[in-house]
């Protein structure tokens, strides 16, 4: 069972994907800030993080970048999780240290796929 830490500040949508990732037999860790993440990630080791972008305390750009300078969790595969949809965003993401990006509102057929290969890409 891989284990996914699902980084988002907003209640309903990290219970909404979090119900919906366990459905689909990941375990899942919460963190709903990046200082949040960055611990959880060191501790606990994911097989993949999916990152909201735009978090209080530490935003997911900053996080992304934190976590692929360390040496702990830069083999971890990020995918930004935003609603920043604009020319440009997914580049930026890239260039933070995400090795994916998906928009908001989740289509979660197409998020699982993503997880999927990246999941399979690491095994």
């Amino acid at each position: 069972m891989a284990t996914i830490l699902l980084v988002e500040d907003d209640e309903m949508n990290r219970d909404m994907l979090r119900r919906r990732l366990v459905k689909h037999d990941f375990s899942v860790i919460t963190a709903e800030d990046g200082v949040k993440a960055i611990a959880a990630a060191q501790a606990q080791a994911p097989d993949l993080i999916l990152l909201d972008m735009s978090l209080p305390l530490k935003d997911g750009w900053q996080t992304a970048g934190e976590l692929k300078a360390d040496a702990q969790t830069a083999a971890i595969p990020i995918i930004a999780l935003t609603a920043h949809a604009m020319d440009g965003d997914r580049q930026r993401a890239l260039a933070a240290g995400c090795d994916d990006y998906d928009t908001k509102p989740v289509d979660f057929k197409r998020l699982l796929v993503k997880i999927q290969a990246h999941l399979d890409a690491g095994a």
